[in-house]
């Protein structure tokens, strides 16, 4: 059997299912999920993340929580976290880059939520000589100060979608028809987590909701607002997200999200208007979302990027020019990834970001 032969039984036993529980089966079923089965990073998978583009990225990022930390009074212990660390790249250069703050190691408790068995081999392997913990979930945290990153994690939680209509909502749902996985429409109903996107929305717009980010985020928030840290969140999307986002990669191009179920990669937009309203509500203060080249200029990877050219040359010079340009430039990963920080009401955002 199949994920394809599994979904249609469903669908015949359950009837048409809703975009988000396609997603979850197709991404997380422990038997035919995407990020269960596979490594899917780097060129040898179906997508690179900035991580895995340049060693400047994660630098970068843990310096700004380095600093954060000393900004707060260099609590300890802590819990030093990322939501889904991949190959564990991100997390190797953040305490590459972070050694020499005084503390900081000595200080930090490793954690990586992660629920892939084979990422968390890969993750071992890269943070082979580091006392590193994984959890599940993030409410198995410690109830300690929280550092925490998340890059490309939000993306890949499961969406419902819904279309306008009238005063109401039609869900937008996923059924089998001819021969073909289809989508279609569910019945008129209300749905009061959109009540506020009446004002800014028509008939036929198309509008989406994460419920999953929803505890997770909470979860954070509510460490960061009583024992102190912070967090960057790192993702694509956009203040208040409207019109389907949802798209599947494949051997880094695009595919058919309904094509091989759970052999390509589905994600959707982030909307950071609802990650912050979250945190807000968990009484802890968020930074303004700023793009993510905008964000590393400030942190100054110009800079870096000058200091490790001066001892390269060929075609290793022309990589780090080409991932330099590539996380940073508005018309590559510069303006479509954003950073949103969290931080206590009582400090100061991480830098690179402002409240």
């Amino acid at each position: 059997m199949s994920l394809r032969d599994h979904l249609i039984a469903r669908i015949d036993v359950d009837g048409p299912m809703s975009v988000a529980d396609y997603m979850n089966e197709c991404l997380l079923n422990p038997k035919y999920g995407y990020y269960t089965t596979r490594d899917p990073f780097g060129a040898g998978g179906d997508f690179i993340t900035a991580p895995e583009i340049s060693q400047m990225f994660g630098e970068l990022l843990g310096l700004s929580l380095a600093q954060s930390w000393l900004d707060q009074g260099s609590p300890a212990p802590f819990t030093l976290a990322e939501l889904g660390p991949g190959r564990g790249t991100l997390m190797a250069d953040l305490l590459r880059a972070t050694k020499s703050v005084p503390g900081f190691h000595a200080a930090a408790q490793i954690v990586l939520v992660e629920a892939s068995p084979t990422l968390q081999a890969a993750q071992q392997q890269a943070l082979a000589g580091y006392p590193v913990q994984w959890q599940d979930t993030v409410t198995d945290l410690p109830d300690q100060p929280l550092w925490l990153v998340a890059n490309e994690f939000f993306d890949a939680l499961p969406i419902r979608q819904f279309l306008r209509d009238g005063k109401d909502w039609r869900e937008k749902r996923i059924g089998f028809k001819h021969g073909e996985l289809t989508f279609g429409l569910g019945p008129l109903s209300s749905q009061a987590a959109l009540n506020h996107r009446l004002d800014d929305t028509q008939d036929g717009d198309l509008v989406e909701i994460c419920e999953a980010a929803t505890p997770i985020l909470a979860s954070i928030a509510q460490r960061i607002t009583q024992y102190g840290g912070a967090a960057l969140i790192v993702d694509y999307g956009d203040w208040r997200a409207l019109g389907d986002t949802l798209q599947a990669l494949r051997n880094h191009k695009p595919a058919d999200a309904l094509t091989d179920p759970g052999q390509v990669d589905l994600t959707a937009h982030v909307d950071f208007e609802v990650l912050a309203q979250v945190a807000q509500s968990a009484g802890c203060a968020y930074s303004r979302v700023t793009p993510q080249g905008v964000f590393l200029e400030r942190l100054g990877i110009t800079a870096r990027a000058n200091s490790l050219a001066a001892t390269l040359s060929g075609a290793t010079l022309e990589t780090l020019i080409t991932a330099h340009q590539r996380l940073t430039h508005p018309q590559e990963m510069g303006n479509l990834f954003k950073v949103l920080g969290l931080y206590p009401n009582h400090a100061t955002p991480p830098p690179g970001l402002n409240a």
